[in-house]
């Protein structure tokens, strides 16, 4: 199970609020379903784009696991409102867990230990990773 750390409010934004592209210097060739980390750190400064709530600060939980979202393709343009570049991840049926996992987070696309996997998929469901 692949992970990615987001710093907040991104994270909750990728799982609550419609965020369809993360945003990342970087290529990966992986695709399928990838774990949704809030990172300890938060960014410090950031907007919603328009039309996009903010946040409640007890949102922006941090150092979990939030939830999962189907990553189907990396591309360098979108019309997406989240879009930023240079690269972005576009993100598919995310979903929130009904209790956050507590996980240390690293760079880049990370595999989750197998006990933080199965708490995740138990609480997913029928949901196949």
């Amino acid at each position: 199970m692949k992970a990615l750390s987001v710093q907040q409010p991104w994270a909750w934004a990728i799982i609550q609020a419609g965020k369809d592209i993360e945003n990342r210097t970087w290529r990966t060739h992986y695709r399928g379903w990838i774990v949704i980390h809030a990172s300890a750190k938060p960014q410090s400064d950031w907007s919603m784009p328009r039309g996009v709530r903010k946040p409640r600060p007890s949102d922006l939980v941090r150092g979990v696991i939030v939830g999962v979202a189907r990553l189907t393709d990396v591309v360098d343009t979108s019309r997406s409102k989240w879009f930023d570049g240079p690269y972005g991840w576009v993100l598919e049926r995310p979903r929130k867990l009904r209790r956050p996992v507590l996980c240390k987070g690293r760079l880049g696309l990370w595999t989750v230990p197998p006990a933080l996997a199965a708490q995740i998929t138990r609480q997913l469901g029928r949901l196949t990773i």
